[in-house]
């Protein structure tokens, strides 16, 4: 009767330490942006007449998304404000300019995230603090996971969409207010590759 338990207990503690040992441990993966393939633009009433855009490219940072736990995901990015583009070169200079930007000053902007709300199967409200024009302020992401797959390159991507509305005098950028436009709509399209 003893070395029957014994032989069970064995066998249990055996096979639970087997099936650790084959099962990986689930973790959350890191993904860095593609450059290529992330995008953030920016609408801006203009005087009251139009909502013109531009955008920033070739965006630096990584996600790390717990597929197990979502909440637990984060994301860091940097953007090189000197690469802004609304298609004409003259209105990009201003933009840069201490008028605006300031990017000899405040080269970089960053987003670094402290916390997610999952509010759906694919879409959370990601919290967190955007850094712009040398001044911190917190800011939410509207964000849409898009995709989990290989990419054409055989690749484990990941593709989210974004939306975030800000105030651009909250960030000490406030030449033409008010007849220019306070509030900044901002449109993020983003891949990233394990």
């Amino acid at each position: 009767m003893i070395s029957s338990k014994l032989t069970f207990r064995s066998l249990i503690l055996s096979t639970t330490l087997f099936v650790s040992l084959v099962t990986p441990a689930l973790a959350a993966d890191t993904y860095k942006l593609d450059p290529m393939h992330t995008s953030i633009v920016f609408h801006v009433n203009h005087f009251g007449f139009s909502n013109p855009s531009g955008k920033f490219m070739n965006v630096d940072g990584t996600v790390v998304l717990d597929q197990q736990n979502p909440a637990a995901s984060k994301v860091n990015v940097t953007i090189p404000i000197a690469t802004i583009d609304t298609d004409v070169p003259k209105l990009d200079e201003h933009l840069k300019s201490k008028d605006f930007f300031d990017t000899a000053t405040y080269p970089t902007a960053t987003f670094v995230s402290s916390k997610v709300d999952v509010t759906g199967k694919d879409t959370a409200i990601v919290h967190g603090t955007l850094t712009l024009h040398g001044v911190s302020k917190p800011v939410d992401l509207n964000v849409r996971l898009n995709k989990i797959g290989e990419n054409i390159m055989k690749q484990p991507t990941v593709g989210f969409s974004a939306a975030a509305v800000i105030k651009r005098s909250d960030f000490g950028i406030t030449t033409y207010l008010p007849a220019l436009g306070d509030e900044v709509r901002l449109d993020i399209e983003s891949e990233a590759n394990l």
